[in-house]
Formats: C-alpha cells, structure tokens, sequence
C-alpha cells in the first residue's frame, strides 16, 4: 500500500486503496462495491472507507445530489497545517451528464471568527464536464 494506512493493513483495505489509487475521480460506495465484485460486503466497505477518511487517507465529497463521494488526499489538493487539522479547501466538480465528481486544483480560504470550529468543508460545483461537452 502505498498511502500511509495508520490501522492493521488487510487485503479488503488494500483493495479498496488500489481501487481508488486507480480512479481518475472521486468515487461512490456503489461504484466501489462493483469494483470489488463480492469480495466484500457493504459494511466492510463502509468502514474501511470511514476508517480512511478518520485518518487521513480520503475525504469524503457530498454532491448537490446528497450521494458521498471519496477521493484519495494526497493528489486531490487537502492539506495539513499540522498534525490535527487536515483540510479539504479545495473545488469539487460534479458533472451533470455523467455525474463524476473531480477534485480540482484551486484552493479557497475560508475565514470564519475564532470562535466556531470547522469540521468538514464543501464546495462543489455543477456543471458539464470537459469530456461531456
């Protein structure tokens, strides 16, 4: 596995890992189910896949259509300030005709008063992808 797994390593984990390591997009627990082809039941997917995103492997993307989607951290521009705050302010593109959701490049900055705790961002954009066009 090449993503720094901080759990016991099992096949369905590296599966999974491999599977996602492989995808050009952020990807939905269906999609993944069938990657897998029964190798593994849905519960198995689902905790691996909170696991992932409990450390710091994944991020999970929720679409304008309520469907999470998950992309792998390292080449989808999240970032760390340290150690304790792992942040996802980037862009998410959802295509309208083929539904894919890509983690784009830009950043944003998100300034909120000192007081509030940010726990999870989103901003993801709806439109027709290049492929689709």
């Amino acid at each position: 596995m090449s993503k720094d797994v901080k759990r016991r390593n099992t096949p369905a984990k590296k599966n999974i890992l491999d599977f996602l390591e492989q995808s050009q997009e952020a990807v939905n627990h269906e999609m993944i189910e069938q990657a897998m082809n029964g190798k593994m039941n849905r519960v198995t997917i689902y905790r691996i896949l909170n696991a992932f995103e409990e450390d710091g492997v994944v991020h999970k993307v929720m679409s304008d259509n309520g469907v999470a989607h998950y992309a792998l951290c390292a080449s989808s521009g999240c970032s760390h300030h340290n150690e304790h705050k792992h942040l996802h302010n980037h862009l998410h593109f959802r295509c309208e005709k083929c539904n894919t959701i890509s983690c784009m490049d830009e950043s944003l900055e998100v300034n909120i008063p000192d007081s509030y705790i940010i726990h999870n961002v989103n901003f993801t954009i709806s439109g027709i992808c290049p492929s689709c066009q």
